[in-house]
């Protein structure tokens, strides 16, 4: 499908640009353990952005199941979810968003047991 090879190729653009941002805007004026989460946003927003350019390929192939459509939206919302929180609790050190932040974690994990099972089940 071409929403998610192009929410993936808006989030790895998105994920570069945090990282600069990171690395030249925010350090020195964040303390290091909330420089670190904001790393830790961007690492998994660029692999999922991957993944969800996998997904929207694997989509093309596989048209007869919702699983890999599913797995899509469910790694997009990880990725608002996790890295979202994870960059708003950088910023802000509201430390109350890292509950949100286990929320985008099962999003990912339910979206690769789809891709498995669909890939398994359909390839």
């Amino acid at each position: 499908m071409k929403v998610f090879i192009l929410l993936g190729a808006i989030n790895a653009f998105l994920s570069v640009a945090l990282g600069a941002f990171g690395a030249h805007g925010l350090e020195g004026k964040m303390e290091p353990k909330y420089l670190e989460i904001w790393k830790t946003g961007v690492t998994y927003q660029m692999f999922h952005a991957l993944g969800l350019l996998a997904i929207g390929l694997l989509a093309a192939r596989i048209t007869t199941s919702s699983m890999v459509t599913w797995a899509g939206w469910l790694m997009f919302i990880g990725i608002v979810l996790f890295s979202g929180s994870l960059y708003i609790l950088a910023l802000t050190r509201i430390s109350v968003l890292g509950a949100i932040t286990p929320l985008g974690g099962l999003g990912f994990l339910a979206a690769w047991v789809l891709v498995a099972v669909a890939a398994v089940k359909y390839l």
